[in-house]
């Protein structure tokens, strides 16, 4: 009856967020035509009245993958049909989609796509001025040019966000092709911009990447929205891999527990892999195999988020392997958990990032005074945490490691970033830490992940649940 029990439990998670029908629907409704119309009125507003703007959409999926729009266009237009371009022209502030023509035979084998056959829809969709056939865009670059002096052309020059690839890992990754003698082949963005050079020498190209960075780091309500959803479901699934830890249980079940949760709540793929890390794994930073089995007497760190509708979100927590912090280990989460709070009291629209770690950390001196720490490294590692000036974490949107800097000027309400607590005793390989994903809101700020656990004594709680990784058959 127990195992029962769990199942509905499990099934009723399932149910508290909307799951769409059975019918494909080719178009998205998270955002209306009028977000992406202010939008793109953003983008010529920075362009200005000479210079026109060119994003390219994603290439379709290679093999039997699900094909996910990349960022940058899926931020102007929410159209998620392959091979399409957007054209900004500032002169006219005319939004101008091409897309390619219906392919009858693929859509009978994966479903309808919006194409260029759909013109009316697509513009009623997404509020473009014209749509036209993918073949129709060199024509009109050309005609762009007949009037001298030809406009300015603004293109992303950084590569283009997809699925799970925040643009330090895209970049990381090119520059690994880039050394590679025999590779060196450039990327598709790469590749554009070389066409464009060749086929268009008139056209003075410059970075957009900038400007739809500045722009994407404040979000609207209805992103907001989004990615309030998607950590909560986050935080769902960090919940049910808590209640499937026990020693003996293996890194990749606890993500599996984590993944399933994502699924049955409407996320389409994860945000990122998860960093599923216990013992010393924890000590690598983006620790990636989660094979090993968890070992009783060990934390475990879960990093771990869906993609939702194309938003994510970052949150971390650690927790005991066999149920119970030990005195030592209550002292450092405890100080985390403490720092946690310090931060979280100062997140406000018009202070500094520079302001709020500074006041956290003239609090956090008292708290480092007053906690018996067992072991002089570990009272080392705390202190040496105080001056630490990543406590405040990396933008979160689109992407994990979302685009744009909120360190440079004053918060105001829309921005959302992650506050990821830490300290690293190199001594043992022991790292701490707990992260959440914040919004900062005209009156204050949003913990998206204030639901999950992060008191000791309710995470040892819930670790006593039963959870689904132990929802097996008997071996009979």
């Amino acid at each position: 009856m127990k195992c029962c029990k769990k199942i509905l439990f499990v099934i009723g998670l399932s149910i508290t967020l909307p799951l769409g029908g059975q019918q494909h629907e080719s178009y998205q409704t998270d955002f209306t035509a009028a977000e992406f119309e202010a939008r793109r009125a953003k983008i010529f507003d920075e362009i200005g009245n000479a210079a026109i703007a060119l994003i390219q959409g994603a290439p379709g999926s290679e093999g039997f993958e699900v094909f996910r729009q990349s960022n940058e266009f899926y931020y102007l237009t929410g159209l998620e049909t392959p091979h399409s371009y957007l054209l900004l022209d500032g002169r006219s502030r005319k939004a101008t989609a091409y897309l390619p023509h219906r392919d009858e035979a693929l859509e009978r084998q994966t479903g309808e796509f919006l194409d260029a056959e759909d013109g009316p829809l697509v513009a009623k969709l997404t509020g473009v001025d014209e749509v036209h056939g993918v073949e129709a865009l060199a024509r009109h670059l050309a005609r762009a040019q007949l009037r001298p002096p030809p406009p300015v052309l603004y293109v992303p020059f950084s590569p283009p966000e997809g699925a799970g690839g925040s643009r330090d890992e895209l970049l990381r990754h090119r520059a690994g092709i880039a050394s590679d003698p025999w590779d060196g082949r450039p990327s598709r963005s790469g590749h554009m911009l070389q066409r464009l050079h060749s086929q268009f020498p008139s056209f003075e190209l410059r970075d957009l990447s900038p400007l739809l960075d500045r722009l994407r780091l404040v979000k609207s309500p209805a992103e907001i929205s989004l990615i309030r959803r998607a950590s909560r479901i986050a935080g769902m699934g960090l919940m049910e891999s808590i209640r499937s830890t026990k020693p003996g249980v293996f890194e990749y079940q606890l993500d599996a527990a984590a993944r399933y949760i994502f699924l049955v709540n409407g996320a389409r793929r994860e945000g990122y892999p998860s960093i599923t890390a216990g013992g010393a794994n924890a000590w690598m930073g983006h620790y990636f195999h989660n094979d090993s089995s968890l070992k009783d007497g060990d934390l475990v760190l879960m990093d771990y988020a869906p993609d939702y509708h194309y938003y994510t979100s970052d949150i971390a927590r650690m927790w005991p392997v066999n149920g119970k912090y030990t005195k030592a280990q209550r002292a450092l989460y405890g100080f985390i958990l403490a720092y946690r709070e310090a931060l979280l009291d100062r997140i406000r629209p018009g202070v500094t990032a520079d302001q709020i770690l500074d006041g956290a950390k003239i609090a956090m001196r008292v708290v480092w005074e007053s906690t018996e720490f067992y072991k002089d490294v570990y009272r080392n590692a705390a202190e040496k945490a105080l001056s630490f000036r990543g406590h405040l974490s990396h933008p979160v949107g689109m992407t994990v490691h979302d685009v744009g800097n909120y360190k440079r000027a004053p918060l105001v309400p829309g921005i959302v970033f992650s506050i990821d607590p830490m300290l690293w005793v190199p001594e043992e390989k022991l790292y701490i830490r707990m992260e959440d994903v914040v919004a900062v809101t005209k009156d204050g700020v949003e913990n998206f992940t204030d639901f999950l656990p992060a008191r000791l004594d309710d995470i040892e709680h819930l670790i006593q649940e039963e959870g689904i990784v132990q929802l097996r058959p008997s071996e009979e």
